[in-house]
């Protein structure tokens, strides 16, 4: 999600629009602290948790779609993920 001061979203209004026609996001934020977001009309409701927690800081998103790690964690012996949680939550 990128981040759009006051002063540059009143200047280039016209440019940052479309990026929101186009699917992006935008943070408006005033001296650094974020103030309000822009999204398109049919943005899916159902990430407006996701949203919500970049926009107060709980969360990272570089704008891009998940995909798998480049080194996914291996576990070592027979043991599965599973059990590791279910150990971890005793």
């Amino acid at each position: 999600m990128e981040k759009v001061g006051i002063r540059e979203l009143k200047t280039h209004l016209s440019r940052h629009l479309k990026k929101v026609q186009s699917g992006k996001r935008l943070l408006i934020t005033e001296r650094g602290r974020t103030i309000a977001t822009i999204s398109p009309v049919d943005a899916p409701r159902a990430l407006d948790w996701a949203y919500r927690m970049v926009a107060e800081g709980r969360a990272q998103w570089n704008g891009g779609k998940p995909g798998i790690p480049k080194n996914p964690v291996k576990l070592k012996g027979k043991r599965t993920a599973a059990s590791v949680v279910i150990e971890d939550r005793r």
